[in-house]
Order: C-alpha cells, then structure tokens, then sequence
C-alpha cells in the first residue's frame, strides 16, 4: 500500500476571514483631511466650525518646538498606563473567578451589574474627596472605568468556550487545572481581548475628563484650556492627539491578538 503523506487543506471561508487591505485606511484619513482643506480655504466650512488641517499641523509643530507636546503627552500616559493596568488586572481576574466559580459568581454577578451602568465620570467628585484632587483620584477613575467591561467581557468570553472542548478534555484525562490553561483560557482570549478594546477607549476617556479637573498638564487639560480660549486649532491638536492614542492602543491590541490567536488561523 503505497504511502500518504497528509496535505494542509486551505481555509475556503470566503468573506469569513477579514483580510488586511494596506492603504485603505490611510486614504480614507488623507480624503477627509484634503476634502476639510478644501472646504475651510474655499469657505464652504465656517473658519469657526471647523480649523483648516495645515493650521492644526502648525500647531502640532509649535507644540513640539516648544516641548509642550511631551509635557502633556507623558503625564497623561502615565496616568492611563498605571489606571488601566489596575483595572485590567483586577477585571480579568475577577471575570475568569466569576466564570469558572459559582460561589463567586453568584456573589459577584449581581455587585457587577449594579456597578457597570453607572456614569463613571459622574463619580469623579466622589473620588477627589476620598483620594485627593491628585494622582490618585484619576488613576481611581480610570482604574474603575476599565474594571467593570473588563469583568463582564472576561465572563462572558469564559463562558462561551465551547463546552464540547472541556469535555473532550475530561475524556482525555485532563485535569482540572490543564483544561483552564489549554482550553478555556486559550477559548476566551478572543473575547478578553475585544474587551479591552471596548475598556482602554472608555479609559482614554476618563483620562481626559479627570484631568479637566486639577491637573496642570495632560491632554484633558490642554483641551480644557483650549476650549475656554476658543482656540480651534489648539483644540482640535488635543483631539487628534486623543485619537492617535486610541490607534496605538488598538495596534498595540491588534499585535497582541496577532501573537496570542494564531491558532485560529
């Protein structure tokens, strides 16, 4: 009987796998950009609605000609980098207790559900009074903000690892412990990380509404202070600033799933 050698079948999903198109978002950022150009300089888009771009270029020039940009930039990196890995840590951990306990279930569902719908940012004063107007009020804010999607992401995701997995497991003679580090944790990882996409982007904005409160430096204050001069491009230059933090965080997210997931592909 001649001998077979076994042949990798190729994914025919179609449309069920996303692939990356290099550029796509790229073009759509610089046809915005050049469409807002157009309309601010030709006078279709009010000088008091919208700034024109190149004006926010310049800004960011004098920002970083100053050294202004670092002076904001970091504080409020630290800020989210010390809150949200607070509150990271403890969601996870907590949603994967809640997921694989009962008892702790049971307890913790309930305190979570009542926790996750309120207005974080409302809580802000009630924070400065227990931790000072200082650090620790925003790292609280933050930390806080990102622990309550964390937890209910973290159960759900444990909670929808296929059941099938974990008792073909048990057939095998897994353990308990073998079957959460090489089953359900690998299955939940998924849903852990698209958590934390949803818990870092309510993070950054919690970041910007504590720092509009006693701080000197960050990128909410340089807004706050923007605002209140009506100065468009300064404002606009925070804005943008925001959002290049949010595609770090996402990237950094995306590198992470790239590393962890590629036994999905």
């Amino acid at each position: 009987m001649p001998e077979t050698h076994a042949q990798p079948v190729p994914f025919r999903g179609g449309g069920f796998r996303p692939v990356a198109i290099r550029g796509a978002g790229l073009a759509v950022f610089a046809s915005l950009l050049i469409l807002t150009e157009w309309g601010t300089r030709s006078g279709w888009i009010s000088a008091l609605t919208l700034p024109r771009p190149s004006d926010v270029v310049k800004t960011f020039g004098e920002l970083w000609s100053t050294g202004m940009l670092f002076k904001h930039l970091v504080p409020s990196l630290t800020r989210l980098v010390v809150g949200a890995s607070i509150g990271v840590t403890l969601g996870v951990s907590t949603g994967i207790l809640i997921g694989l306990f009962s008892y702790v279930r049971s307890g913790l569902v309930p305190l979570v559900a009542a926790l996750f719908p309120i207005p974080k940012i409302a809580l802000l004063p009630l924070f400065v009074i227990w931790f000072g107007i200082d650090e620790g009020s925003k790292y609280a804010l933050i930390a806080f903000g990102t622990f309550t999607p964390t937890v209910v992401a973290t159960y759900g995701a444990v909670d929808n690892v296929d059941r099938t997995l974990i008792r073909m497991g048990q057939s095998f003679g897994m353990g308990w412990f073998a079957i959460v580090r090489k089953i359900v944790l690998p299955g939940a990882m998924p849903g852990i990380l698209s958590g934390l996409r949803i818990s870092l982007a309510i993070g950054i904005i919690l970041l910007v509404a504590a720092e509009m409160l006693g701080a000197e430096y960050g990128i909410g204050a340089y807004i706050l202070e923007a605002g209140a001069l009506y100065d468009l491009e300064r404002l606009f230059a925070g804005v943008v600033i925001l959002s290049a933090l949010g595609i770090l965080v996402s990237t950094v997210i995306g590198a992470i799933e790239k590393r962890l997931l590629n036994w999905r592909t």
